[in-house]
């Protein structure tokens, strides 16, 4: 026994210990009697000055106090007398709520080091990475702490909030299915749980978790807002717009609840209501990009160019579009480039890039070396473009050097495009291949007669799905007409696919159509080209092969509104919903014309025979 405790042992020969002492004061503790907790530290310290257990407490008490300095000096004393994995984690906490996270990091770790098996210590430690942004790493160690403790419902909860912020939706929906069981009578849980099952269509489900977070606290406007985002994707406008106006009622002054509103209003073709709305939601906040490039869509919708493409430039936050970061300045025509390199890239779909493809020898008659990139499966169709100098595709590719750069989705606005200054209207992609063409046609055979491609729906993840995309079934009445029926349909759906099945008269040759050049050759050899809003409608259009539009009541702005031809494409015919959902008469109307045509066609075939 050395000096220190010998001199202990004598103070408490026939006296409490320090040990009772902090087992009492952590008793007063739990129960809120902090000056009696920490009279019984004192009392601990005065017959053991360095115990650890009073240090610990005394630590402890001035966390609750608000005195974090103080709190780190006595349990950093406790940690040098006894690094217990309890100190260890005390003084993480008290360090993390000060901010200094890596120094409440070490201390997690060092105490994990001490007890692996602490389910408690993995949560702590995973929600601490969270906040550091060590997202992937946060999960892992979130993900042991249920491996050991599989009923540990903070641990579930926070492992799904994860999930569902990284975008693993379906991961999330299985810790929010953990958490429901521990605690089935969670608002938010259900809110959660709802978002992510919405994220993986699974619609009917996310809609009985809204319902439930509502029954619970229906106070939560968040909640209204999801549950009418989701009426909105699955068609049920009149049910979104209620949802929205019940969460209005809740708070106000709710921005993106009237950001959301207004896109319904849009969607009902209500067009003085929506602008109002979407001004209300600016006067709430100025600078949300989301209301911002709603407004630009709408004004470019009404033929409002100018106002149109300044507020479009807002699609790359509204839109969750990357940022490329790039040093070099943009360009939006406020600087001459003759003789400087500039990089076009593109910066949304496949079809944007195909529209917006027709500024590039705008852009390199201003004396500019033009390095276009753009997505793989139309970096063939335009490398041929007049005025570019090198084709990479991207993001992928490390483009050469260059001096500035624009998104192709800018180029209109930088040459300040209005209605009546649209340019090359007419085809301007370059015609495919003539070996190419050919090789097409000996594919589909003699042309004994009219021949017609067809697209019925577009990217099934796509938010607007259901609005533009329609079963192929419902063509039915159409492909009862005297044609050849050409399928330019990628990535045909289930309920398609089997439709396909029973009628082997569509010619259906689409899995050899690589890329968007072998799709331009199938196009050379069509009459005509009928399709909802897809990439392959721009192509046609770009292309100038005759082309006819099906377009959903409420369309893409790039269709203007109450017109039959687009000044995008002189080549395209529209063909509108008369009212919402109401594909049956889109389909009547081409059935109708098809028909006229087909027949102008077979007096020419006849006449060209007899002449021949």
């Amino acid at each position: 026994m050395n000096r220190r405790e010998r001199r202990v042992a004598a103070k408490q020969s026939g006296k409490v210990t320090p040990a009772a002492l902090c087992q009492a004061g952590f008793s007063h503790f739990q129960s809120g009697r902090i000056a009696e907790a920490e009279h019984c530290c004192q009392q601990a310290l005065t017959l053991d000055e360095q115990h650890p257990d009073a240090l610990h407490l005394l630590g402890v008490l001035c966390f609750h106090a608000q005195q974090p300095d103080a709190a780190v000096e006595w349990i950093g004393r406790a940690i040098a007398q006894a690094p217990k994995a309890e100190y260890l984690l005390s003084l993480a906490t008290v360090l993390e709520r000060q901010g200094r996270l890596e120094d409440a990091r070490q201390h997690y770790s060092q105490a994990l080091s001490l007890k692996p098996g602490d389910a408690g210590l993995w949560n702590h430690l995973g929600n601490l990475l969270w906040q550091l942004a060590h997202r992937d790493e946060a999960v892992l160690h979130l993900q042991q702490a249920l491996k050991l403790h599989p009923h540990y419902w903070e641990a579930a909860h926070n492992c799904g909030m994860l999930l569902l912020e990284l975008g693993r939706h379906a991961e999330a929906v299985n810790c929010f299915d953990v958490a429901e069981k521990l605690n089935p009578n969670s608002a938010a849980l259900y809110q959660m749980r709802g978002v992510c099952l919405t994220e993986v269509n699974r619609f009917e489900e996310a809609a009985a978790d809204y319902e439930k977070s509502i029954a619970l606290d229906p106070s939560l406007a968040e909640t209204h807002n999801n549950l009418g985002l989701l009426h909105w994707r699955s068609g049920r406008l009149e049910q979104a717009f209620a949802c929205f106006d019940r969460a209005l009622k809740l708070r106000p002054d709710f921005h993106a609840v009237l950001n959301n509103k207004a896109v319904v209003l849009l969607h009902l073709q209500l067009l003085d209501e929506a602008f109002a709305t979407l001004k209300k939601s600016l006067a709430v906040a100025p600078n949300d990009a989301g209301t911002i490039f709603n407004l630009a869509n709408l004004q470019l919708l009404t033929g409002d160019f100018e106002q149109g493409w300044l507020g479009r430039e807002a699609r790359f936050t509204a839109a969750g579009l990357v940022d490329r970061g790039f040093s070099q300045a943009l360009w939006l025509g406020d600087q001459p480039i003759e003789g400087k390199t500039i990089l076009l890239h593109s910066d949304e779909g496949l079809g944007d890039a195909i529209q917006f493809a027709r500024y590039v020898p705008m852009v390199a008659a201003l004396g500019a070396r033009v390095v276009l990139e753009v997505k793989p499966p139309i970096q063939r169709l335009l490398a041929g473009l007049s005025g570019v100098t090198n084709c990479i595709a991207g993001p992928a590719a490390t483009p050469p050097a260059f001096d500035l750069h624009c998104p192709l989705g800018s180029l209109p606005l930088a040459f300040k495009t209005r209605l009546d200054t649209i340019p090359f209207a007419q085809a301007y992609l370059p015609a495919p291949p003539a070996a190419r063409v050919t090789a097409w046609e000996d594919r589909l055979g003699p042309r004994d007669r009219f021949r017609v491609g067809l697209v019925w729906s577009g990217n099934p993840d796509h938010k607007n799905d259901h609005n533009r995309s329609l079963a192929l079934r419902t063509l039915a009445p159409l492909l009862d007409c005297d044609v050849a029926f050409v399928s330019l349909q990628k990535g045909a759906r289930d309920q398609d696919r089997a439709f396909l099945d029973e009628r082997p008269d569509i010619v259906d040759l689409t899995q050899q159509l690589t890329d968007f050049s072998e799709t331009a050759a199938l196009l050379g050899c069509l009459d005509l080209v009928i399709s909802v809003d897809t990439s392959v409608l721009h192509l046609a259009g770009a292309l100038g092969v005759p082309t006819w539009a099906m377009l959903p009541f409420n369309p893409d702005w790039r269709w203007l509104l109450n017109r039959d031809d687009s000044p995008w494409y002189r080549s395209m015919r529209l063909f509108r919903q008369p009212v919402r959902g109401d594909w049956a008469s889109v389909v009547d109307s081409v059935r109708r014309e098809l028909e006229g045509l087909v027949a102008a066609w077979r007096v020419r075939q006849e006449s060209s025979l007899r002449t021949a």
